[in-house]
């Protein structure tokens, strides 16, 4: 993609999230869109988090003898926040040992919208251990896996779709803050060593189809 062309996308998607997230244009000037609704008008998300744990689910045995990390599938859901989990735990899981780096990336391409003056495959490309680490991780037989404690809508989005209900209509994209823990292991240390993760992402779920994701926040939303 040539500068100029990259200029014009972030200036849009930067005008997307001044509409969709006007409480968190400076944090997120960056890229959103908004999320779902059943009806025929815009439905004002509650507030009230998820706290369902979700995780990854897990592929046959390496040869390791440790269960391996399946490469990530997306869910079939109009819920953002069940999504919104589902996504955290596939963005915080791998398994070097089962898969490759572009394997990794190709499989969360998968979870992207098709829409692609929305979608952000960088900022997803961000969250995966570039070659040269993945390879280094490799050589230890590095994995992780994840769980989803919780999940919401940040207070500044609830509180912009409150004052304007019908701003989400156009892209349908929330913001979905998710809360878990990551725990990371390795050949030799089946146990490892574990640390809570939190991310913000911006999830699409058009009324008509299965929510799908636009990207990864900069920043955390409380």
């Amino acid at each position: 993609m040539s500068g100029g062309a990259l200029v014009r996308r972030r200036a849009l998607l930067g005008t997307v999230v001044l509409v969709a997230l006007v409480a968190l244009a400076g944090l997120f000037s960056y890229f959103t869109r908004d999320g779902r609704t059943p009806s025929n008008h815009a439905a004002t998300p509650s507030s009230s988090p998820s706290s369902a744990p979700s995780s990854a689910p897990a592929s046959p045995a390496p040869s390791s003898g440790s269960a391996a990390v399946a490469l990530p599938v997306p869910p079939d859901t109009r819920d953002p926040i069940a999504f919104g989990k589902a996504a955290a735990v596939a963005l915080w899981s791998y398994d070097t040992r089962a898969y490759s780096q572009p394997e990794l990336v190709a499989a969360l391409h998968r979870w992207l919208t098709g829409e692609e003056k929305y979608a952000d495959a960088d900022s997803v490309e961000r969250q995966v251990p570039s070659p040269l680490l993945w390879g280094r991780m490799a050589d230890s037989g590095q994995f992780a896996t994840a769980t989803a404690a919780e999940a919401h809508f940040p207070e500044s989005f609830t509180r912009a779709l409150q004052a304007d209900p019908g701003a989400i209509i156009q892209a349908y994209v929330y913001a979905v803050t998710v809360s878990g823990k990551q725990s990371i292991a390795w050949n030799g240390s089946p146990q490892g060593g574990a640390e809570d993760r939190s991310v913000t992402l911006a999830v699409q779920c058009r009324p008509d189809r299965p929510c799908v994701l636009v990207g990864v926040m900069p920043s955390v939303a409380p």
